[in-house]
């Protein structure tokens, strides 16, 4: 399992389409076989931050994942929206350490 944090600073008047767009993004990629989970996130207390929680079964699953047609139509859209260029971070599981106990949502 492969688990990203993207982390996204919008600029505040673009928040309500940033939203929209990210939840059809997000709707669609749960739909992709290597997508375990999909999680749109906004920081508690700053309307403008938001996190992406992306948990993928193998490592070339991200890749796929960016050569959708509804991750090209996100990434166009929301690139203008936001306040500073997205940062991601990649994470490995410890527990649960059985990627097949892993239950997707």
């Amino acid at each position: 399992m492969l688990i990203v944090q993207v982390f996204v600073h919008v600029v505040p008047e673009h928040v309500d389409a940033f939203i929209a767009a990210s939840e059809a993004n997000a709707a669609a990629s749960r739909e992709e076989p290597g997508v375990v989970r999909f999680d749109l996130l906004r920081e508690e207390g700053a309307t403008d931050r938001f996190v992406l929680l992306e948990i993928y079964r193998t490592d070339e699953d991200p890749a796929r994942h960016k050569e959708t047609a509804h991750y090209a139509t996100w990434k166009t859209a929301v690139e203008p929206w936001m306040a500073s260029p997205r940062k991601s971070v990649k994470y490995r599981a410890l527990s649960p350490a059985d990627p097949a106990s892993w239950k997707s949502a």
